[in-house]
């Protein structure tokens, strides 16, 4: 036979769950920069330069730490080529593309609220 209070305590369980797993993912996407970085590269793989023009207000040494951080969580590439000088190219990974079935519905939603909050 099931209570009312451990049906209470299955809900917050299953709340604090739901909390931490999205904390996770916040934690590896936190900040003003990776996903702005995440969407330039779904559209293909870039050089620091091109990723710098494509996002306007980053600072070089932003992109960079932002792209050692989303390297370091496996969602993105670094490839260098034996060039002179080096050429250095960025990818997303099939783990960072799976980003994109949470990005359209989040994009989705922008533009609905943008609608909402002026009136359309």
């Amino acid at each position: 036979m099931t209570t009312n209070k451990s049906k209470k305590r299955a809900v917050d369980c299953d709340c604090d769950k739901f909390i931490l797993q999205v904390s996770d993912a916040l934690e590896i996407l936190n900040g003003k920069w990776k996903l702005p970085i995440m969407i330039s590269l779904l559209f293909g793989k870039k050089r620091f330069k091109e990723i710098s023009k494509e996002i306007n207000g980053i600072t070089d040494k932003m992109l960079s730490k932002e792209l050692k951080e989303l390297e370091m969580n496996k969602l993105i590439t670094r490839t260098v080529y034996d060039t002179f000088p080096p050429t250095v190219e960025y990818a997303i990974t099939e783990h960072g593309r799976s980003l994109n079935m949470v990005l359209v519905p989040l994009r989705n939603w922008g533009i609905e609220h943008r609608k909402k909050i002026m009136g359309r």
